[in-house]
């Protein structure tokens, strides 16, 4: 019998690319969905909605569960859904798999390397003290400390923090699709925010692969960073794109993309990650923008 892996998110932007890199190492997944399930790996769950995650549990139950369902855009407009969906949320999860499920093998939950606001040093350890800066950030540290304190003793937890990632299917809400589309377009010009500021922009396929090997590595009770270590300028994922497609483009800084808290520099320290994932390589950003471009 296959060991059964409930993803949650599993259907959006992050959980495809994660389901498919389970599915690869003959794991069965089932993705929660909010809608009308559409297959039998998909079954109906709520993250407000306790009793139904209660039936969720009970009717998959998983040997493992990834928690990825979120509200995950900074720029989000209403501040309370960080809150109710990243905190609330994940802790009715939590509660669900206690009732339903207590001898789950792992559970995974995803925060966010912007918990560590803008880090004094870089590349960030998991040693770093999280300063988050914004709801976004400090939605994930409230999920992250509540469930450690709360069920860290009853359930075999494993946070782990992603830095920046992207690839085909993200929204265009996010800076990297955004700038890809412009190129594909040929656009003649593009209005972005911030111009100084130094990411990792890892690519997706990668972060499944963090994702899998975790799930089966020996670690638990603990934090991991999802980082490459690789960390590039804004300007230099414009002049990849501009090589990529023959094309220039001009850029205009609009004020109301302006986030008055914006991280300045933000890469991780991949060594502990590596440590319990060995295998894991990091694709170029370059090629991760040719792959794009080619949607």
């Amino acid at each position: 019998m296959k060991k059964i892996v409930l993803l949650t998110g599993g259907t959006g932007f992050t959980g495809q690319y994660v389901k498919a890199a389970l599915e690869r190492l003959q794991l069965q997944v089932v993705c929660m969905t909010t809608h009308e399930p559409k297959s039998t790996n998909e079954v109906y769950g709520n993250l407000l909605d306790q009793e139904s995650l209660i039936k969720l549990v009970e009717t998959v139950q998983p040997d493992y569960v990834i928690h990825l369902a979120a509200i995950a855009f900074v720029g989000h407009a209403n501040e309370s859904d960080f809150y109710n969906t990243n905190v609330v949320g994940t802790l009715n999860l939590l509660n669900a798999i206690t009732l339903a499920k207590p001898n789950v093998e792992k559970v995974i939950l995803a925060s966010s390397a912007n918990v560590y606001g803008n880090p004094k040093v870089n590349p960030v350890s998991e040693l770093i003290s999280p300063a988050p800066i914004n709801h976004y950030a400090m939605s994930k540290l409230s999920m992250e400390t509540l469930a450690q304190n709360i069920y860290g003793d009853r359930l075999p937890l494993l946070i782990v923090r992603p830095f920046n990632y992207t690839g085909r299917g993200q929204s265009n809400n996010f800076l990297v699709p955004k700038i890809v589309e412009h190129f594909y377009k040929k656009a003649e010009k593009i209005s972005l925010g911030n111009l100084n500021v130094t990411r990792e922009f890892n690519d997706v396929r990668d972060i499944a692969q963090c994702y899998a090997g975790l799930l089966l590595s020996e670690a638990q009770g603990e934090i991991v960073n999802l980082c490459s270590g690789y960390g590039y300028t804004l300007n230099n994922l414009l002049e990849s794109c501009a090589e990529l497609t023959g094309h220039q483009l001009v850029v205009e800084v609009d004020a109301k993309l302006v986030r008055p808290n914006e991280l300045r520099v933000l890469t991780g320290d991949p060594n502990h990650l590596l440590s319990l994932v060995p295998s894991l390589q990091f694709t170029p950003l370059k090629e991760t923008l040719s792959w794009m471009l080619q949607e």
